[in-house]
Protein backbone atom coordinates (compact mmCIF):
# COMPACT_ATOMS: atom_id res chain seq x y z
CA UNK A 1 0.00 0.00 0.00
CA UNK A 2 1.54 3.46 -0.87
CA UNK A 3 1.68 6.43 1.46
CA UNK A 4 -0.78 8.50 2.67
CA UNK A 5 1.45 11.42 1.87
CA UNK A 6 4.99 11.11 -0.04
CA UNK A 7 7.24 13.77 -1.36
CA UNK A 8 10.12 13.85 -3.76
CA UNK A 9 12.92 16.72 -4.15
CA UNK A 10 10.24 18.89 -3.07
CA UNK A 11 11.98 22.27 -3.42
CA UNK A 12 9.92 26.12 -2.96
CA UNK A 13 11.45 29.04 -4.12
CA UNK A 14 9.75 32.60 -3.49
CA UNK A 15 11.07 35.31 -5.88
CA UNK A 16 10.81 39.00 -4.90
CA UNK A 17 11.64 42.05 -6.80
CA UNK A 18 15.01 43.94 -5.62
CA UNK A 19 13.55 47.57 -5.44
CA UNK A 20 16.17 50.19 -5.73
CA UNK A 21 16.60 53.38 -3.61
CA UNK A 22 14.97 56.69 -4.10
CA UNK A 23 12.70 58.29 -6.80
CA UNK A 24 14.73 57.72 -10.20
CA UNK A 25 15.58 53.98 -8.29
CA UNK A 26 11.99 53.17 -8.53
CA UNK A 27 11.52 53.96 -12.29
CA UNK A 28 14.26 51.85 -13.13
CA UNK A 29 12.64 48.91 -11.47
CA UNK A 30 9.66 49.19 -13.15
CA UNK A 31 11.75 49.13 -16.60
CA UNK A 32 13.98 46.76 -15.37
CA UNK A 33 13.62 44.17 -12.57
CA UNK A 34 15.77 42.54 -10.84
CA UNK A 35 15.07 39.26 -8.71
CA UNK A 36 15.85 37.78 -5.41
CA UNK A 37 15.14 34.24 -4.75
CA UNK A 38 14.88 32.72 -1.27
CA UNK A 39 15.14 29.40 -1.00
CA UNK A 40 12.06 28.01 1.91
CA UNK A 41 12.05 24.60 0.95
CA UNK A 42 15.35 22.42 -0.71
CA UNK A 43 14.70 19.22 -1.75
CA UNK A 44 12.55 17.71 0.88
CA UNK A 45 11.70 13.63 0.34
CA UNK A 46 9.74 11.87 3.08
CA UNK A 47 6.66 9.48 2.68
CA UNK A 48 3.97 9.05 5.84
CA UNK A 49 2.03 6.17 6.44
CA UNK A 50 -1.93 6.11 7.32
CA UNK A 51 -2.38 6.29 10.74
CA UNK A 52 1.29 8.01 12.10
CA UNK A 53 1.31 10.92 14.53
CA UNK A 54 4.30 13.00 13.28
CA UNK A 55 6.10 15.85 14.91
CA UNK A 56 7.45 17.70 12.08
CA UNK A 57 9.80 20.38 13.92
CA UNK A 58 12.00 23.01 13.59
CA UNK A 59 13.38 26.71 14.25
CA UNK A 60 11.60 29.47 12.35
CA UNK A 61 12.08 30.15 9.21
CA UNK A 62 13.22 25.99 8.73
CA UNK A 63 10.48 25.64 5.92
CA UNK A 64 7.84 23.58 8.50
CA UNK A 65 5.03 25.84 7.31
CA UNK A 66 5.77 26.04 4.04
CA UNK A 67 5.84 22.56 3.50
CA UNK A 68 2.10 22.26 5.42
CA UNK A 69 0.95 25.05 2.78
CA UNK A 70 2.44 22.71 -0.09
CA UNK A 71 0.68 19.43 0.98
CA UNK A 72 -2.49 21.11 1.70
CA UNK A 73 -2.31 22.94 -1.94
CA UNK A 74 -2.07 26.76 -1.02
CA UNK A 75 1.10 26.58 -2.46
CA UNK A 76 2.41 25.11 -5.74
CA UNK A 77 5.98 23.39 -5.42
CA UNK A 78 8.40 25.05 -7.70
CA UNK A 79 9.68 21.67 -8.82
CA UNK A 80 9.59 18.10 -7.17
CA UNK A 81 6.74 16.05 -6.49
CA UNK A 82 4.03 15.49 -4.09
CA UNK A 83 0.95 13.44 -3.42
CA UNK A 84 -1.63 13.43 -0.81
CA UNK A 85 -4.04 10.92 -0.79
CA UNK A 86 -2.91 9.90 -4.40
CA UNK A 87 -3.65 13.39 -5.52
CA UNK A 88 -1.48 16.43 -6.32
CA UNK A 89 -2.84 19.04 -3.73
CA UNK A 90 -2.05 22.02 -5.52
CA UNK A 91 -3.80 20.50 -8.68
CA UNK A 92 -7.01 18.98 -6.89
CA UNK A 93 -7.67 21.47 -4.28
CA UNK A 94 -10.89 20.45 -3.65
CA UNK A 95 -10.80 17.10 -3.12
CA UNK A 96 -7.67 17.66 -1.20
CA UNK A 97 -9.67 19.67 0.98
CA UNK A 98 -12.11 17.03 1.54
CA UNK A 99 -9.17 14.54 2.68
CA UNK A 100 -7.62 16.81 5.00
CA UNK A 101 -8.21 18.98 8.15
CA UNK A 102 -6.38 21.62 9.26
CA UNK A 103 -5.65 23.36 12.99
CA UNK A 104 -3.71 26.19 12.87
CA UNK A 105 -2.65 27.76 16.70
CA UNK A 106 -2.96 31.94 15.48
CA UNK A 107 -6.31 31.45 13.54
CA UNK A 108 -9.63 30.18 13.52
CA UNK A 109 -11.79 28.17 11.02
CA UNK A 110 -15.39 29.28 12.96
CA UNK A 111 -17.05 31.82 12.65
CA UNK A 112 -16.59 35.03 15.56
CA UNK A 113 -19.77 35.68 15.79
CA UNK A 114 -21.95 33.10 15.38
CA UNK A 115 -22.86 30.17 18.24
CA UNK A 116 -20.09 27.66 18.40
CA UNK A 117 -22.49 24.68 17.38
CA UNK A 118 -23.48 27.21 13.97
CA UNK A 119 -19.92 27.14 12.70
CA UNK A 120 -19.97 23.81 12.91
CA UNK A 121 -23.74 23.60 10.96
CA UNK A 122 -22.17 25.50 8.17
CA UNK A 123 -19.25 23.36 7.75
CA UNK A 124 -21.29 19.89 8.04
CA UNK A 125 -23.02 22.30 5.01
CA UNK A 126 -19.34 22.64 3.83
CA UNK A 127 -18.51 19.42 3.15
CA UNK A 128 -21.53 17.90 2.59
CA UNK A 129 -21.27 15.67 5.92
CA UNK A 130 -24.43 13.17 6.25
CA UNK A 131 -27.03 14.34 9.14
CA UNK A 132 -26.41 10.48 10.86
CA UNK A 133 -22.26 10.98 10.84
CA UNK A 134 -22.45 14.18 11.58
CA UNK A 135 -24.29 14.00 14.84
CA UNK A 136 -22.41 11.01 15.82
CA UNK A 137 -19.48 12.96 15.63
CA UNK A 138 -20.53 16.01 17.04
CA UNK A 139 -21.87 14.42 19.73
CA UNK A 140 -18.14 11.90 20.20
CA UNK A 141 -16.28 15.53 20.22
CA UNK A 142 -18.12 17.38 22.33
CA UNK A 143 -17.85 14.76 24.93
CA UNK A 144 -14.11 14.69 24.40
CA UNK A 145 -13.49 18.30 24.68
CA UNK A 146 -16.28 19.16 27.20
CA UNK A 147 -17.84 21.32 25.21
CA UNK A 148 -21.52 21.11 26.43
CA UNK A 149 -21.35 24.17 27.80
CA UNK A 150 -20.33 26.04 24.90
CA UNK A 151 -22.11 25.22 21.65
CA UNK A 152 -24.61 28.26 22.44
CA UNK A 153 -22.08 30.77 22.94
CA UNK A 154 -20.90 32.77 20.13
CA UNK A 155 -17.12 32.77 19.15
CA UNK A 156 -15.72 35.70 20.17
CA UNK A 157 -16.91 35.21 23.73
CA UNK A 158 -14.78 32.05 24.26
CA UNK A 159 -11.25 31.66 26.19
CA UNK A 160 -8.41 30.72 23.48
CA UNK A 161 -8.47 27.02 24.73
CA UNK A 162 -12.25 26.62 24.31
CA UNK A 163 -12.03 28.57 21.23
CA UNK A 164 -9.44 25.86 19.96
CA UNK A 165 -11.39 23.10 21.29
CA UNK A 166 -14.00 24.18 19.14
CA UNK A 167 -11.53 24.03 16.22
CA UNK A 168 -10.20 20.30 16.89
CA UNK A 169 -13.66 19.80 16.32
CA UNK A 170 -14.57 21.36 13.36
CA UNK A 171 -11.19 20.09 11.54
CA UNK A 172 -12.36 16.51 12.50
CA UNK A 173 -15.78 16.78 11.54
CA UNK A 174 -15.92 15.73 8.14
CA UNK A 175 -13.51 12.30 9.25
CA UNK A 176 -10.22 13.77 7.48
CA UNK A 177 -7.30 11.14 6.18
CA UNK A 178 -4.98 13.31 7.41
CA UNK A 179 -4.86 16.56 9.74
CA UNK A 180 -2.50 19.06 10.07
CA UNK A 181 -2.01 20.52 13.24
CA UNK A 182 0.14 23.74 13.53
CA UNK A 183 0.82 25.18 16.75
CA UNK A 184 -2.18 23.69 18.24
CA UNK A 185 -1.28 24.25 22.11
CA UNK A 186 0.28 27.77 21.42
CA UNK A 187 -1.05 30.07 24.60
CA UNK A 188 -2.58 27.18 26.23
CA UNK A 189 -2.70 26.66 29.72
CA UNK A 190 -1.56 22.95 31.37
CA UNK A 191 -4.81 21.83 31.44
CA UNK A 192 -6.07 22.78 27.95
CA UNK A 193 -2.92 21.61 26.63
CA UNK A 194 -3.41 18.03 28.26
CA UNK A 195 -7.11 18.28 27.30
CA UNK A 196 -6.15 18.70 23.53
CA UNK A 197 -2.98 15.94 23.74
CA UNK A 198 -5.61 13.15 25.18
CA UNK A 199 -7.63 14.54 22.03
CA UNK A 200 -4.85 14.40 19.65
CA UNK A 201 -3.78 11.06 21.18
CA UNK A 202 -7.53 9.32 20.83
CA UNK A 203 -8.23 10.56 17.36
CA UNK A 204 -4.82 8.69 15.90
CA UNK A 205 -5.02 5.59 17.89
CA UNK A 206 -9.26 5.10 17.69
CA UNK A 207 -9.84 6.38 14.19
CA UNK A 208 -6.50 5.84 12.46
CA UNK A 209 -6.30 9.44 11.35
CA UNK A 210 -3.03 10.10 9.73
CA UNK A 211 -1.95 13.83 11.77
CA UNK A 212 1.00 15.54 11.37
CA UNK A 213 2.29 18.28 13.92
CA UNK A 214 3.88 20.94 13.55
CA UNK A 215 5.56 22.66 16.92
CA UNK A 216 7.48 24.69 19.10
CA UNK A 217 6.16 22.90 22.31
CA UNK A 218 8.59 19.58 22.38
CA UNK A 219 6.74 18.56 24.97
CA UNK A 220 3.73 17.96 22.88
CA UNK A 221 6.53 15.44 20.85
CA UNK A 222 7.60 14.01 23.86
CA UNK A 223 3.90 13.32 25.09
CA UNK A 224 2.51 12.25 21.17
CA UNK A 225 4.73 11.21 18.85
CA UNK A 226 7.07 8.29 18.18
CA UNK A 227 8.83 9.31 15.12
CA UNK A 228 10.02 13.14 14.07
CA UNK A 229 11.28 15.17 11.39
CA UNK A 230 13.70 17.38 11.90
CA UNK A 231 14.35 20.46 9.20
CA UNK A 232 16.72 23.33 9.12
CA UNK A 233 17.13 25.59 6.79
CA UNK A 234 14.74 24.04 4.50
CA UNK A 235 16.27 20.47 4.41
CA UNK A 236 15.31 17.66 6.32
CA UNK A 237 18.09 16.72 8.44
CA UNK A 238 16.65 14.13 10.88
CA UNK A 239 13.50 11.40 10.22
CA UNK A 240 13.36 8.64 12.81
CA UNK A 241 12.48 7.57 16.03
CA UNK A 242 12.03 10.22 19.16
CA UNK A 243 14.10 7.14 20.93
CA UNK A 244 16.90 6.93 18.79
CA UNK A 245 17.46 10.78 18.37
CA UNK A 246 17.64 10.33 22.43
CA UNK A 247 19.69 7.63 22.44
CA UNK A 248 22.38 9.44 19.47
CA UNK A 249 22.52 12.80 21.39
CA UNK A 250 20.80 11.85 24.72
CA UNK A 251 23.74 9.45 25.96
CA UNK A 252 24.37 11.58 29.12
CA UNK A 253 22.26 11.20 31.87
CA UNK A 254 22.69 13.06 35.28
CA UNK A 255 23.27 11.12 38.54
CA UNK A 256 21.43 13.47 41.73
CA UNK A 257 23.12 12.20 44.75
CA UNK A 258 21.51 13.79 48.31
CA UNK A 259 23.97 13.24 51.08
CA UNK A 260 23.11 12.78 54.67
CA UNK A 261 25.67 15.15 55.60
CA UNK A 262 27.49 17.84 53.58
CA UNK A 263 30.60 16.31 51.55
CA UNK A 264 33.43 18.87 49.96
CA UNK A 265 34.10 17.15 46.89
CA UNK A 266 32.80 13.69 46.15
CA UNK A 267 34.17 11.75 43.75
CA UNK A 268 32.83 8.05 41.44
CA UNK A 269 35.23 6.65 39.25
CA UNK A 270 32.81 6.36 35.47
CA UNK A 271 31.11 9.85 36.71
CA UNK A 272 31.98 13.71 35.93
CA UNK A 273 31.46 16.00 39.11
CA UNK A 274 29.19 19.05 37.68
CA UNK A 275 28.48 20.95 40.86
CA UNK A 276 28.20 20.26 44.72
CA UNK A 277 25.45 22.54 46.55
CA UNK A 278 25.25 21.76 50.40
CA UNK A 279 24.52 18.12 50.25
CA UNK A 280 23.74 17.40 46.87
CA UNK A 281 26.23 16.40 44.34
CA UNK A 282 25.24 16.51 40.49
CA UNK A 283 27.53 13.73 38.24
CA UNK A 284 27.36 13.39 34.53
CA UNK A 285 27.94 10.07 32.87
CA UNK A 286 27.36 8.76 29.10
CA UNK A 287 25.02 5.77 29.14
CA UNK A 288 26.48 3.87 26.93
CA UNK A 289 30.14 3.35 28.99
CA UNK A 290 28.78 3.41 32.63
CA UNK A 291 25.24 1.84 34.53
CA UNK A 292 23.57 3.74 36.79
CA UNK A 293 23.09 0.70 39.48
CA UNK A 294 27.03 0.23 39.68
CA UNK A 295 27.31 4.23 40.06
CA UNK A 296 24.75 4.39 42.90
CA UNK A 297 26.71 1.01 44.60
CA UNK A 298 29.54 3.08 44.31
CA UNK A 299 28.58 6.07 46.37
CA UNK A 300 26.55 4.38 48.93
CA UNK A 301 29.61 2.64 49.34
CA UNK A 302 31.60 5.79 50.05
CA UNK A 303 29.25 7.83 51.55
CA UNK A 304 25.62 8.26 54.19
CA UNK A 305 23.08 8.59 51.22
CA UNK A 306 19.59 9.66 51.61
CA UNK A 307 18.32 9.47 48.48
CA UNK A 308 19.72 9.44 44.44
CA UNK A 309 17.65 10.08 41.37
CA UNK A 310 18.56 10.13 38.03
CA UNK A 311 17.51 13.12 35.26
CA UNK A 312 17.53 11.86 31.49
CA UNK A 313 17.81 14.63 28.85
CA UNK A 314 14.95 15.76 27.43
CA UNK A 315 13.78 16.32 23.70
CA UNK A 316 13.86 20.12 23.90
CA UNK A 317 17.41 20.20 25.03
CA UNK A 318 18.78 17.72 22.47
CA UNK A 319 17.13 19.60 19.83
CA UNK A 320 18.50 22.73 20.95
CA UNK A 321 21.98 21.42 20.63
CA UNK A 322 21.39 19.40 17.02
CA UNK A 323 20.78 23.03 15.48
CA UNK A 324 23.56 24.59 17.46
CA UNK A 325 26.43 21.48 16.34
CA UNK A 326 24.62 20.56 13.18
CA UNK A 327 23.33 16.59 13.26
CA UNK A 328 25.79 13.90 12.79
CA UNK A 329 24.90 11.16 10.21
CA UNK A 330 25.70 8.42 12.03
CA UNK A 331 26.01 7.31 16.11
CA UNK A 332 30.08 7.59 15.56
CA UNK A 333 29.83 10.76 14.21
CA UNK A 334 27.75 12.27 16.64
CA UNK A 335 29.40 15.20 18.95
CA UNK A 336 30.54 13.77 22.23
Amino acid sequence: MPPIIATRDLRKVFRTVRRRPGALGALRTLVSRDYEERVAVAGVSMAVEAGELIGYIGPNGAGKSTTIKMLTGILAPTSGEIRVAGIVPSEHRKENGRNIGVVFGQRSQLYWDLPLVESFELLRAIYAIPQDRYRRNLDEFVELLEMQDLLRTPVRQLSLGQRMRGDFAAAMLHDPKIVYLDEPTIGLDVVAKEAIRNFIARVNSERGTTIILTTHDLADVERLCRRIVLIDKGAIIYDGDVERIKNEYGRYRTLVVHFCERVAAPSLEGAELLSVEEATARFRFDRNRERADRLIRQASERYALEDVSIEEPDLESIIRRIYIEGYARSPEEAPR
